[in-house]
């Protein structure tokens, strides 16, 4: 994630309170007003909320965040479950149901009750420094949180969420999923199939330089998934190295699929990473495979290497392209080597920038011009992660990015901007109050 600079997030504080909003109904210009009386609520929730650790292991906080939530939402008129996840490692999610109008459009908010700061994190409270707030989660993604019951507040008080058809899945386990994936999903799944649009509450981290992303408006992730490279040949006394009786070994052979990738996989928006390596005598890979025992010696070829990276495509069909392309790398060996690649099952799939997604944020970009704000435009996909929201991507149009903005993500000191909460809140309280006044139409 990266963040607006002050002036710019004051400035769109102002022109959400000021009399430019004239395209805006009564009951819009309400949204409005409620969300800026309720500003000291909204940012005491999200000091409660940040004070609670909830980083993904710690699963008794991040039931109490769901419990939190849940006290948040039941008196909006939902229905609040609690999904247990212990079987996969992880503490559960939260899904909230709100019924509205028949035939109505059915929204799905996504959001996630964890943080990447465990219990022996030193980074544990809230600090307000004026229009900052210090805290872990503060961005990503109480803050995301906070902007959902802001604006699901002030639709209520405008009378706009009555009718509104509304899923809320707050995921435990977003920083760190649990396993089978299949499993940790499924509810979020099971909520895209049924959806016709799917709104992401985690916000743009802004960190600053000439390419940070501004006011932007996300409507494609990157999926993120991983492979494992493992070279084999037959060890001998280093002088035969290069020989037709010897070969080349296990790690020149790995280091030339690896560099093999890096030279012939060019699609755009295309990465893939060497994250751990490994060879000799011996390598071997723990059971989760992030640390890696090896022994050799200079004199001997090498009988074994390992390589584990990481794959990020724009699309599933970039993503199998992709993966066929380092298929055949691996299976050019050198003489007297072989290798095999596999790839991951628990992968977070893409989200391609689809006509329906830049519908919605053109939907979005509507609501701003009534506001008086800027059109936000498409964020480069390079610049965003993977995450929850790519589940439902195949099924429903989405988009990303509605969360406050903030700074430092995912590190001691991570920041949210405070004043881009009421604006987040005020614009998803109109776009939601006018999705949700659309009747359903064939899902894509």
């Amino acid at each position: 994630m990266k963040s607006f600079p002050l002036a710019a997030c004051a400035a769109l504080s102002l022109a959400i309170s000021a009399p430019a909003a004239a395209k805006l109904s009564p009951a819009e210009t309400r949204m409005i007003a409620t969300v800026k009386a309720e500003e000291v609520r909204t940012v005491t929730l999200l000091e409660t909320l940040v004070n609670q650790n909830s980083g993904s292991l710690n699963l008794p906080g991040v039931e109490k965040v769901g419990q939190m939530m849940r006290a948040e939402l039941e008196p909006l008129g939902f229905a609040v479950q609690w999904i247990d996840m212990t079987a996969t490692g992880r503490a559960g999610h939260i899904v909230a149901r709100h019924a509205g109008r028949a035939g109505g459009k059915r929204l799905l908010l996504i959001g996630h009750l964890d943080t990447v700061f465990e219990l022996d994190s030193p980074f544990q409270k809230w600090t307000r420094k004026g229009n900052d707030g210090e805290g872990p989660g503060a961005g990503d993604d109480k803050g995301g949180m906070v902007v959902i019951v802001a604006a699901l507040r002030a639709m209520k008080a405008a009378g706009t969420l009555r009718a509104a058809n509304i899923t809320i899945v707050l995921t435990g386990d977003e920083e760190d999923s649990g396993t089978p994936l299949e499993v940790a999903r499924r509810d979020l799944i099971a909520a895209g199939k049924i959806a016709d649009v799917a709104l992401d509450f985690e916000g743009l981290s802004i960190d600053g330089g000439p390419d940070a992303p501004r006011d932007m408006g996300v409507v494609a992730r990157r999926g993120s998934s991983s492979w494992l490279v493992t070279a084999s040949a037959t060890p001998g006394h280093s002088s035969g190295v290069f020989s037709a009786a010897s070969g080349y070994g296990a790690i020149y052979e790995l280091a030339r699929i690896v560099d093999s990738f890096r030279r012939d996989l060019t699609d755009d928006k295309l990465t893939y990473n060497v994250g751990l390596v490994g060879g000799g005598q011996t390598a071997t890979l723990d059971k989760d495979r992030i640390r890696l025992d090896a022994t050799g010696k200079t004199n001997i070829i090498a009988a074994t290497a390992v390589a584990r990276g990481d794959l990020r495509a724009l699309t599933p069909e970039q993503l199998e392209r992709t993966r066929a392309k380092m298929r055949t790398i691996v299976a050019a060996h050198l003489p007297g080597t072989k290798a095999t690649i596999e790839f991951d099952s628990d992968a977070y799939p893409p989200m391609a920038p689809t006509a329906g997604n830049r519908a919605l944020l053109a939907a979005l970009n509507r609501v701003n011009a009534d506001l008086g704000l800027g059109a936000q435009a498409e964020l480069d996909p390079l610049k965003r992660g993977a995450g929850d929201i790519s589940f439902v991507a195949a099924d429903v149009d989405g988009l990303v990015g509605l969360g406050p903005a903030s700074r430092g993500d995912h590190a001691p000191g991570e920041t949210v901007d405070i004043a881009s909460i009421a604006r987040q809140a005020g614009r998803a309280a109109i776009l939601m109050s006018r999705l949700s006044a659309e009747a359903r139409s064939a899902k894509r």
